[in-house]
């Protein structure tokens, strides 16, 4: 019997994650780019390829990809070429992509994810501008495809990485990072779901403590990121049991089945050869000048951890509050116009993570969607703040209130429902003593020194007062009503 302990293998990972472009039109034509609409809409003859058409950059493309790179840290090619990928298949109609090989747009540069572990920086190896393919469409039972082109000639940025990453964790962190900083940046909406962000994953594996690669093998358009994390746990985990067989990893493509949590074989793996590049010889190198790549910068929005950092500097947030505020750029924007009109910073942010966040989960919609103007919600933080209502009331009456009613102030609201706590002395003292009358034997066991129970007269008050009173004064006249 063999007493030899199988190998240890590590697992070496390596993304390449798509984003396409939120231009108006196309990367080389001007056919719009929408998503939902009817097959084959969106195309002309320059998308289609037909002879005699030529392709024309769009500017603005190009700008947000140095945007990326900005972002990341990468060097901007200041000369590039644009190249002819050939291969056939249905929805790349031309019969070739343009794309960009020997010169890509940026080069380097990295981001860093947040693991149970810590901090870690992932490196990339290059990003390059290209056109998208259109979409194979399989119906059911039909036995023929149908091809809808109205993607093709989408403008897409490819970011590909270093073999760097070890975990599915640091994939699924990694691809985290880049949605949302494609989102700050606005150049792409980041919705996978859609396909305007996916990512083509490359595993390999090789026996710990080595440094040779091992085989790799790709899984095609990911659109999900718990999908990407499922599939390449799947793929350590079958590659794992093949070269402990004795097998031989093939180089190839594979598909994730997500309902079935597998890979499945596609084709075999292309070599670059396979692809026949060359120069697109319709397109003219493209130069990025010193004084085009300053214009650049100088429109780049803070950052996800420059907005962080910001938060807690100018606003004196605790780094949750600032880390939380600043995982969207529109929920960073809607705390700054907030504060424009209450300087309150930590009630801003705890309404945010709390009553906001919650509303915004129920119904699943996004900061942007929310029907509450930042004015309205900073009429009821300074309403709150200036003693006019309670935190209770404000949260548990008013706030669903102004969601109905978003047009109307919430001052406005609060007049019209009387919640003002501006009652009189006397008032709020006949609450407090139909209170302490209705609960003779809890006053004695109060006394008696079960403090507790101090609640429980409070909260009796707020009834009789329908959330009006103002709780610190409640709190005082019954504290003084007991100790008598």
């Amino acid at each position: 019997m063999s007493t030899n302990s199988p190998i240890v293998y590590q697992p070496v990972i390596g993304l390449e994650i798509h984003a396409q472009l939120q231009t108006n039109s196309k990367i080389f034509a001007s056919d719009p780019v929408l998503f939902g609409q009817n097959p084959n809409t969106l195309i002309s003859a320059i998308t289609l390829g037909h002879p005699g058409t030529l392709p024309k950059l769009n500017v603005r493309a190009v700008e947000f990809a140095i945007k990326m790179g900005l972002a990341l840290g990468s060097k901007i090619a200041s000369w590039q070429n644009f190249d002819r990928k050939n291969y056939f298949y249905p929805d790349l109609p031309k019969g070739y992509q343009i794309t960009q090989d020997k010169t890509p747009i940026c080069l380097g540069g990295s981001i860093t994810v947040h693991l149970k572990s810590g901090e870690k920086v992932l490196p990339f190896h290059h990003i390059h501008l290209e056109e998208d393919a259109g979409k194979s469409l399989h119906e059911g039972d039909n036995p023929f495809s149908f091809i809808d082109y109205n993607r093709a000639g989408t403008p897409l940025i490819e970011m590909v990485t270093e073999p760097a990453l070890h975990s599915s964790e640091e994939a699924f962190a990694m691809v985290s990072e880049v949605r949302k900083l494609v989102r700050y940046l606005g150049i792409c909406d980041g919705n996978m779901e859609e396909g305007s962000l996916r990512c083509d994953v490359n595993v390999s594996l090789r026996p710990k403590g080595t440094d040779t690669l091992g085989t790799k093998v790709e899984i095609k358009n990911m659109n999900s990121l718990r999908n990407i994390q499922r599939a390449i746990e799947h793929e350590i985990i079958r590659q794992t049991e093949l070269l402990n067989s004795g097998i031989q990893i093939i180089q190839e493509t594979r598909t994730f089945d997500a309902h079935l949590g597998i890979t499945n074989s596609m084709r075999m793996k292309e070599s670059m050869n396979d692809y026949r590049y060359f120069p697109e010889p319709d397109l003219s190198p493209l130069e990025i000048t010193e004084k085009w790549l300053a214009e650049i910068k100088a429109k780049m929005p803070l950052l996800p951890w420059q907005q962080e950092k910001k938060l807690m500097e100018e606003y004196n947030l605790p780094a949750y509050d600032a880390h939380f505020l600043s995982e969207s750029r529109d929920m960073a924007m809607y705390f700054q116009s907030v504060y424009e009109h209450a300087a309150h910073a930590k009630q801003i942010s705890n309404w945010l993570m709390g009553p906001v966040k919650s509303y915004l989960n129920e119904y699943n919609l996004s900061i942007d969607q929310f029907v509450l103007s930042p004015e309205n919600l900073a009429d009821v933080i300074n309403l709150v703040e200036k003693g006019v209502i309670s935190h209770n009331l404000a949260v548990q009456q008013l706030f669903p209130l102004c969601i109905e009613n978003p047009k109307q102030s919430p001052s406005e609201i609060v007049k019209e429902q009387k919640w003002s706590q501006e009652q009189s002395g006397d008032e709020m003292q006949e609450w407090v003593n139909q209170a302490i009358a209705a609960y003779p034997e809890k006053v004695k066991e109060y006394q008696q020194g079960k403090k507790g129970l101090l609640a429980l007269f409070i909260g009796e008050v707020m009834k009789r007062s329908k959330g009006t009173a103002d709780p610190k004064k409640v709190n005082q006249l019954v504290s003084e009503a007991l100790s008598h």
